[in-house]
């Protein structure tokens, strides 16, 4: 058999599987708000709503337990995991000491390759905002944040953020959506980006910190404001 007619009759892999894909859709509509923390996840109205069987939705359930956003209760099942003040006060600590690290090299580096790469993350958030696309907001900060660590060789610190970046979205998902975040929070990340564009690394580790300091009383102000109900 020629090559050509092989290469004709093959099937291809898709990019992802049928589970990868449920995953990312379950996944996004609990970063997003879809599932609130607290819903039941009910496996036949899964598979009807996702259109796929009934263990595809058991892996998914079982990988995004994994990741913290699912809790599975007895007697009750799988439901959106209830988001934790004191968890999130560790997150936020995290990331304030990860971000404030990598904007401080960034800004030693002094690199115009890096603040050009990150005006346009910081673009694209401005422009999400405006366009009121919020998954777009957190898409763009995830770049912005890619941006800060990969390109001073921090791979291992970005690796640790990747980790929890699942429950570091579902945080934002709250925090994005408050009044006058779509202008605050682009005006503090600005404040990061221009220490660096000075090459001052003490003053873009203090706008980093300023930044997740700020995040981290919102997300605490709104988490408590919905304990009375949970």
């Amino acid at each position: 058999m020629s090559g050509a007619l092989k290469d004709a009759i093959r099937v291809e892999r898709p990019a992802k599987t049928l589970r990868e894909l449920a995953l990312d859709k379950v996944r996004e509509a609990i970063v997003n708000g879809y599932f609130r923390p607290g819903d039941r996840l009910v496996e036949r109205d899964l598979c009807a709503q996702l259109g796929v069987s009934r263990t595809v939705v058991r892996e998914v359930l079982r990988h995004l337990e994994s990741e913290g956003l699912v809790a599975n209760l007895p007697n009750k099942g799988p439901i959106v995991a209830q988001l934790d003040i004191d968890e999130a006060k560790q997150i936020y600590e995290i990331r304030g000491a990860l971000e404030g690290m990598a904007a401080r090299l960034c800004a030693e580096r002094r690199s115009p390759e890096i603040v050009a790469a990150l005006e346009e993350s910081l673009a694209g958030i401005r422009n999400s905002y405006r366009d009121n696309d919020m998954a777009a907001v957190l898409t763009n900060t995830s770049s912005f944040y890619h941006t800060l660590f990969t390109m001073v060789d921090r791979n291992v610190a970005w690796g640790v953020v990747n980790l929890l970046t699942v429950r570091i979205n579902h945080l934002r998902s709250m925090t994005i959506k408050t009044e006058r975040r779509g202008i605050e929070g682009p005006l503090q990340m600005s404040k990061i980006v221009d220490a660096i564009r000075r090459g001052d690394g003490e003053g873009a580790y203090r706008a980093a910190m300023d930044h997740v300091a700020a995040a981290s009383a919102i997300a605490e102000a709104v988490l408590s404001a919905k304990k009375p109900a949970d």
